[in-house]
């Protein structure tokens, strides 16, 4: 059976706390589509060979981690803005964003989803006082090298990860997803053995290097992937609706 797109939409922001939420965006729904929905497809980013994949399973509704709108970007919808746009009205499909808000929660979130796949026990958060606070801090057992890790994390993730690694083992992990390489200040603060994110900066090495802590940079697509994948299926479970999560391959 569908369900109404208000619903939906109302389900999700009660269980992820939208409201609770600063962030850089809106969440929520970005582009208004079909009132009923019985299909939805996932992944990563809006973009072009997503929304097409989603024109192709017929979706009735698109739920991303990386919508549009972005605090900071240019108004005009012209050019690729224009075109995905475009392409989402033509087929009637609702476009659902969830950023921060699907980055740190409990269940579904990214940094969570990650955790369960590196088999890391998670102690806290990274930023205690923060009340935005997207990263986690945990522990690793056993305790692995930097190469180890490394290893370890390309299986998961398919996807080998940038290193800046030390001799010592790695037990205490900090991580946050995506672009939070200035977090690596956190997990020294914190005493971390090592820090996991996304993307990395020139000064990330030396930071690293000089602070004794190892660095893995496993790419922004990649640790964030999952999330949205929780949420689809949770929702599919919610109001007994198809789910179909696409791969859409990013490097970086």
């Amino acid at each position: 059976m569908p369900v109404s797109r208000q619903v939906l939409v109302k389900e999700i922001e009660d269980y992820l706390n939208v409201n609770a939420i600063s962030d850089y965006c809106p969440n929520g729904l970005q582009v208004e589509g079909k009132e009923q929905i019985k299909r939805i497809v996932s992944g990563v980013t809006a973009s072009q060979a997503l929304i097409e994949a989603a024109i192709e399973l017929q979706a009735d509704a698109l739920l991303v981690h990386h919508g549009y709108f972005w605090k900071g970007e240019d108004q005009p919808i012209v050019g690729m803005k224009q075109r995905r746009i475009k392409a989402l009205l033509a087929h009637d499909i609702n476009l659902l964003a969830y950023h921060l808000p699907l980055d740190v929660h409990p269940e579904v979130g990214n940094n969570v989803q990650l955790a369960q796949r590196l088999g890391l026990t998670i102690t806290g958060p990274l930023e205690p006082d923060n009340p935005r606070n997207v990263g986690l801090i945990g522990e690793l057992n056993p305790p692995l090298s930097a190469t180890e890790l490394a290893t370890h994390i390309e299986k998961v993730l398919d996807r080998a990860p940038l290193v800046v690694g030390h001799q010592h083992l790695i037990k205490r992990v900090a991580w946050c997803t995506g672009g939070a390489q200035s977090y690596i200040e956190h997990a020294i603060a914190v005493g971390a053995d090592a820090y996991i994110t996304g993307e990395v900066s020139e000064r990330t090495f030396h930071e690293a290097k000089e602070n004794g802590i190892s660095f893995f940079a496993a790419g922004h697509h990649a640790t964030e992937r999952y999330g949205v994948q929780a949420l689809g299926e949770w929702l599919a479970k919610r109001f007994a609706i198809e789910h179909h999560y696409v791969e859409c391959d990013n490097p970086v």
